[in-house]
């Protein structure tokens, strides 16, 4: 049984919790000592006696990743990290206490959320070192025997802050020196006993079967390691976000109603009485996030502690205050996650509270979590959509400007919102997918209209591959966004935060500068425009059409810090295949929307040429590229090598085999791993019996530059247009020569350097000194003379 969304949320708060667990008196993490497996080299015997070694931030990452098919999967594990260390270290020992804490935390929150997750047993696992080893009965006596409650643990040095929940661990393993073990155990080699079906945090398998049978399921590409460390030396030179400014916060509300709005926040319950404020109040106090734009300690309840001891000298610092918090919280849960889609609802709630048409409560209730618009992205009805089902009157296919004024710019609580912008906006669907959105317009409300001097935003609406609808072996690059036809009016208390939004073009080339995006905002690439009527995807062949005209012209429109060579996302296989991700998009079938593409007639841009979709040659005559193939295929030994038969995205084929003669059919290659062979490129030997794909290493791959949309090498016929051609020379020394002798021979003997310079005057030439030999010649001539 597949883990369900609201599973998985409750599995990241008691993996949280317990990463976030500290003695009473003090600030120690009980849980540094197991983020880590312990390293093999220095301690062998621990993977002797140990059968299946567990760590916290690995099992994390699995749950993240969707690794587990089972919640009772991801609990075997977590007390394994537990039973582990109480098996293995002395009973008295500090990390014996600590794990037996952890482990009684663990139990505890799990019962806590029985009514989500499985009940699960107290005992340890079968896979566990007690049972292999059966000193079950002697383990659990002395660990009793020996427990102590949470509040009479002695503090100890604070170890290194454990890394936020929204990082990903490296790959890197350092690990504390577990303590000495008395334990009387025989060395016995571990046997593995969990069936072989259930995951463990360590396997990247395939999620969706059991036995293999989705073999054809496309999996994740991810960067080299190589384009990792080009992108993280960038980054780590980035400059830091300064924070929110200084315009657009709440200034008129009074003490009374900055209490009535924080109790407000954190009474607030949805419609199955959940409350969501349980989010904000797990967010820890100390500034442990990075990339925030302030490092003092702030939390909920610091915050309602100051408001009524009345220490807020305004409502302007109170609002301050609790947009550093949404800050700490957004980056704190890693987004899409069902507790971070809370904090933007409450960030949502909280703002409507302190606009000027709140809404009515308490209670507080509301069909669109808050948001201004009925409908979110995938929900609304196409544009031009005729009977598509969908809500009308949401967007619009064009920028209105009736009943407004326009501005060049808008404040909200400390973002300066313009033109050209990228923001967050609330996702009156699902507040845990917030809409991706570009500014086209800012404005003020006529006195006339019914927003009478209200500021708003008009945006275009970009939709994330779960709002749309695709066949099932389509990639999408990592933080893939496409651009809609949907424009729509939003005010300003639905802005959620500025993000960025880069065309592909540029975003494999840097990061952008300062203002337009910081590290730590979220950040968006985009390819194509996504037609919901028809369900089609068209790659962008032209950039300035998507962006306010405005800024098409604009030099400094998102300039960018360039990486040292071109660096390609990773790429991630449909949200709806092993994922769990629901609608409001869908899979359909592949041949339907190729043929949806063809009838469009999809345009593809390679390196800034414009190419219509045509057909491979070969496939109109029964030899050529087919015969010749097979003639290769007759004379090489198939021991060695294998037909590629690697499926590329739809357009048409730039590669270099359909260059040297639409060899891509039957083309032959060396047999490589697959993970090397990922990472290569292919080019072609031409040879008197026919052609060979090689692959070239990554060491040399590193140096062609491949298409964006194929991951291609990038071939030419001619060289590029764009190179200046040097100008020759219009005539050779020799006869620049000539005509210099010839002007002096028809000078004459008897002409001076005085008719040579009145000469050379009325042409309009410069005046040059003689030179010594000319001077002496010159002499000599007048002393002839005379």
């Amino acid at each position: 049984m597949t883990i369900t969304s609201a599973q998985s949320a409750a599995i990241m708060e008691i993996i949280n919790s317990i990463l976030l667990m500290t003695v009473t008196k003090g600030k120690r993490l009980l849980a540094a000592m197991f983020l880590e497996l312990v390293d093999r080299a220095d301690w062998p015997e621990y993977y002797e006696l140990i059968p299946e070694p567990r760590c916290l931030n690995a099992i994390k990452s699995g749950v993240e990743k969707g690794r587990y098919k089972d919640a009772v999967d991801v609990y075997t594990d977590l007390s394994l990290v537990f039973w582990n260390a109480l098996f293995y270290n002395e009973p008295a020992s500090q990390i014996a206490l600590d794990a037996k804490t952890l482990k009684t935390l663990l139990e505890t929150e799990w019962q806590k959320k029985s009514n989500i997750l499985p009940p699960t047993r107290t005992s340890p696992p079968p896979s566990s070192a007690q049972k292999v080893h059966k000193t079950v009965e002697e383990e659990e006596s002395s660990v009793a025997s020996t427990s102590s409650p949470l509040s009479t643990l002695p503090p100890l040095p604070t170890p290194a802050p454990v890394p936020p929940v929204c990082v990903v661990t490296p790959a890197v393993r350092h690990t504390p020196t577990p303590a000495a073990s008395t334990s009387t155990s025989h060395h016995i080699k571990p046997v593995p006993i969990r069936p072989r079906s259930r995951l463990s945090p360590e396997m990247d398998v395939d999620i969706l079967s059991d036995d293999g049978q989705n073999a054809n399921v496309p999996v994740a590409i991810h960067r080299d390691q190589e384009s990792e460390e080009i992108v993280e030396q960038l980054e780590k030179g980035l400059p830091r976000w300064p924070g929110l400014g200084e315009e657009g916060w709440s200034e008129d509300a009074s003490q009374e109603r900055l209490v009535e709005v924080l109790l407000a926040i954190k009474s607030y319950k949805d419609v199955i009485g959940n409350r969501p404020a349980t989010v904000l109040e797990a967010v820890p106090e100390e500034s442990t996030v990075p990339y925030l734009s302030y490092t003092s300690p702030l939390s909920l309840k610091a915050i309602e502690n100051r408001l009524r001891a009345k220490n807020y000298q305004s409502s302007k610092e109170f609002d301050q205050e609790m947009a550093r918090l949404f800050e700490k919280a957004r980056r704190w849960y890693r987004a899409n996650l069902e507790s971070y889609g809370r904090t933007l609802l409450l960030q949502r709630l909280y703002q409507a509270l302190l606009s000027s048409d709140p809404p009515h409560g308490p209670p507080y209730h509301s069909t669109t979590n808050f948001a201004a618009s009925r409908a979110g992205p995938g929900n609304v009805k196409p544009v031009h959509g005729g009977d598509a089902p969908g809500v009308a009157g949401v967007t619009t296919h064009r920028v209105l400007s009736k009943d407004r004024t326009f501005v060049d710019e808008v404040h909200y609580k400390g973002w300066s919102v313009k033109l050209g912008d990228w923001v967050h906006l609330s996702n009156p669907d699902d507040p845990s997918r917030p809409i991706v959105a570009q500014v086209f317009r800012c404005w003020i409300g006529d006195d006339l209209s019914s927003k009478k001097g209200q500021p708003g935003l008009t945006v275009s609406w970009y939709y994330r591959p779960e709002q749309t609808f695709h066949p099932s072996n389509r990639m999408f690059w990592e933080g893939e966004v496409f651009k809609t036809s949907h424009f729509a009016d939003h005010p300003l208390e639905d802005i959620i935060e500025k993000i960025a939004c880069q065309f592909t073009a540029r975003h494999i080339r840097g990061r952008p500068r300062p203002p337009s995006w910081y590290l730590g905002f979220p950040l968006y690439v985009c390819d194509s425009r996504y037609n919901d009527r028809d369900r089609v995807f068209v790659k962008i062949k032209n950039w300035n059409s998507c962006v306010p005209e405005e800024v098409r012209k604009s030099t400094d429109f998102m300039p960018i810090y360039p990486f040292e060579r071109s660096i390609l996302p990773s790429q991630f296989p449909s949200p709806f295949i092993g994922r769990g991700v629901k609608g409001p998009g869908g899979l359909v079938a592949a041949d339907a929307a190729e043929r949806a593409a063809t009838d469009n007639q999809a345009e593809t841009s390679t390196n800034g040429r414009n190419l219509r979709t045509r057909k491979p040659a070969g496939d109109d005559q029964g030899g050529g590229a087919r015969g010749y193939a097979n003639a290769v295929q007759s004379i090489l030994p198939s021991a060695h090598l294998q037909v590629a038969q690697t499926p590329r995205p739809p357009g048409p084929d730039r590669s270099v085999l359909t260059a040297a003669g639409a060899l891509a059919v039957g083309a032959h290659t060396e047999k490589l791993p697959a993970e090397t062979s990922a990472y290569c490129f292919q080019f072609m030997v031409r040879r008197k019996w026919g052609a060979l794909l090689m692959r070239l290493t990554p060491s040399t791959a590193k140096y062609f530059d491949r298409d964006p949309a194929t991951n291609e090498v990038l071939w030419f016929p001619a060289p590029p247009v764009d190179i200046a051609r040097p100008t020759k020379p219009k005539y050779s020394m020799a006869y620049l020569h000539f005509l210099a002798m010839k002007r002096k021979r028809d000078a004459g003997p008897d002409s001076d350097d005085g008719d040579m310079a009145s000469s050379n005057t009325k042409r309009g030439r410069l005046d040059v000194p003689p030179t010594v030999t000319e001077t002496l010649a010159s002499a000599l001539r007048a002393v002839n003379r005379t």
